[in-house]
């Protein structure tokens, strides 16, 4: 059993009681919720004639099922409505800080969380929404969590959890030239599988992560969910500070200080005990891409595609399946399969260094003629940003549509969607059938930089050559 990591300790002081399953009652520091997953905890409040226990750490925003073209009301789909009704009405009744469009801080939840200064080191965070992890970039614990279980925190401001065992990633030495943290988690993902993580929380180490930007540790922790990890966490450092200093929600002045004090206290002590660990050389990294219908089916750029017969149990079915839905042959390489979408945006990739990025790469080039590339910042602030650095006017004049904040074609709950058996190379974390909105559309996950140089190629395109 792990000891004196930074999820123990954050696990023991946030540890309220010992329930009679065997589960643990964590008290939550901070609950964010949306459109989608409230319509029905608020009801069950009603039907317990329950309050909201802690309205002041409770933090409300749409991002969902908005549209990111207009937001004109009532919203064309009706179902859309009523959720967007429900949630205004709610957060009313309950005293609940909204972050509407007209709070000029709306966005998608895991983006505005930290960009807000919301998210902090030493927290317990959940939402309705597995993405979660994402906090965990912060030095916090993320919970995505079901429905029922946003009642519950609504109504008690705590959860009913099983302890964790702590599994220490370590990344060391330096990444390639067109390595983005993107490539690093999909790495990752694919050397654990999609199920290594089960009971795990991930803690990221070594040189790799402590050289990484607040945004790129993100990025991974958005996406230790796809790898099985219930959490994934980076110890919070001078990285994390410098970030968080001068954020909206951030503590200020003397209390900052104060908070840096217990925040540089909850990291992982350098004796701490893990449960297991694994080791990737940074050089061994290369820009990566999905073939298939799981985050874990993916290869790098150089590489031909697997032969199922490479896999063992039921991965072998599923390599066949994933083969045989996405129009692909083992054995041939990846690059130059054409696309249809070029999609920059989600909880995983849309912050600002995202969209320099993909701006770098698409500057003075043009989206190829038989490609659709939609641009959609993840939060009203990161488009101002991106805005006064000109990145709208990059993607406008290269073909792109320039879209407001919103999860937009990440997942098929707003207009944005694939159209049939469009084919599509996505900066999202999600490439199961049906994820972009379309049952025939077909996804390959990438990092942001990939996905702009295939918007140019019309086909899977290496950043390298850019």
């Amino acid at each position: 059993m792990s000891e004196r990591t930074l999820y123990d300790k954050v696990w023991d002081k946030h540890t309220v009681s010992k329930l009679e399953s065997g589960q643990d009652q964590v008290f939550i520091g901070l609950h964010l919720i949306h459109e989608v997953t409230t319509p029905q905890a608020f009801a069950m409040l009603e039907e317990l004639d329950a309050n909201v226990a802690f309205p002041d750490r409770t933090v409300a925003t749409v991002d969902h099922i908005i549209p990111t073209l207009s937001l004109l009301r009532p919203l064309e789909d009706q179902q859309a409505e009523l959720m967007m009704a429900s949630l205004e009405q709610n957060v009313e009744k309950f005293g609940i800080r909204f972050l509407n469009k007209n709070s000029q801080m709306q966005g998608i939840v895991h983006v505005i969380g930290p960009e807000l200064g919301l998210s902090q080191p030493g927290m317990t965070i959940a939402c309705g929404d597995s993405h979660t992890s994402t906090h965990g970039a912060m030095g916090a614990l993320g919970f995505g969590i079901g429905t029922t279980e946003v009642g519950h925190v609504l109504a008690s401001q705590t959860l009913s959890l099983n302890r964790l065992k702590v599994r220490r990633i370590e990344v060391n030495g330096d990444l390639q030239g067109g390595v983005l943290p993107k490539d690093v988690i999909l790495r990752i993902i694919h050397d654990l599988g999609i199920k290594g993580g089960i009971g795990h929380a991930y803690e990221y180490a070594g040189t790799v992560f402590d050289n990484m930007d607040m945004e790129g540790r993100m990025t991974v922790c958005n996406m230790s969910i796809e790898g099985g990890a219930r959490i994934g966490y980076v110890n919070p450092d001078k990285t994390t500070f410098d970030y968080l200093s001068g954020r909206e929600f951030a503590p200020k002045g003397d209390d900052f200080k104060k908070a840096q004090v217990f925040w540089e206290s909850i990291a992982s002590d350098t004796d701490a005990k893990y449960d297991d660990t694994f080791e990737i050389l940074a050089d061994s990294i290369e820009p990566m891409v999905t073939w298939g219908i799981n985050p874990g089916q993916s290869i790098g750029l150089s590489d031909s595609l697997p032969d199922p017969s490479v896999f063992s149990g039921e991965d072998i079915k599923t390599a066949e399946k994933g083969f045989e839905f996405m129009g692909l042959k083992p054995g041939t390489p990846i690059r130059d399969t054409k696309i249809d979408v070029a999609f920059l945006g989600s909880c995983t990739n849309s912050r600002i260094s995202d969209l320099r990025e993909g701006a770098r790469i698409i500057s003075g080039k043009k989206v190829n003629s038989k490609v659709r590339m939609l641009v959609v910042p993840g939060s009203q602030k990161v488009k101002r940003q991106a805005e006064e650095e000109g990145l709208d006017k990059i993607f406008e004049e290269a073909g792109a549509e320039w879209r407001d904040a919103g999860c937009s074609m990440c997942l098929g709950m707003n207009p944005d969607k694939l159209i049939g058996a469009e084919r599509s190379i996505s900066s999202s974390n999600r490439n199961f059938i049906g994820r972009q909105g379309s049952p025939r559309g077909k996804t390959h996950l990438a990092s942001p930089a990939i996905v702009a140089a295939s918007a140019i190629e019309g086909r899977i395109a290496d950043p390298r050559e850019f």
